[in-house]
């Protein structure tokens, strides 16, 4: 596949803590990312990891890691992933404090 051929959008990967039983929260969130950003996304995955992971990243950067931060508000990464794939783009109700 040449560059020209390679998809435009973007990769975001939720890995989950298996251990912790974490499938439903991140298949929620995988959920609301994709409802949101639906045509920005090429490619959302869920990644079972183990000891309390928890974790977001785009094209490969993390954004979101639950060690550091705690465990994210929807908003809070749906802000965070949209100034990865969607600059300047509004988000409605998200977008307010």
């Amino acid at each position: 596949m040449s560059t020209s051929d390679a998809p435009s959008g973007h990769r975001v990967q939720i890995e989950y803590c298996t251990q912790c039983r974490w499938l439903p929260r991140a298949a929620w969130l995988a959920q609301e990312l994709l409802t949101t950003f639906e045509t920005e996304l090429t490619e959302l995955s869920l990644a079972p990891g183990t000891g309390g992971v928890f974790v977001v990243r785009v094209d490969g950067d993390v954004v979101w890691d639950r060690k550091q931060q705690g465990f994210p508000e929807p908003t809070a990464v749906k802000r965070l992933v949209r100034d990865r794939v969607a600059p300047g783009r509004a988000l409605g109700h998200s977008d307010r404090p």
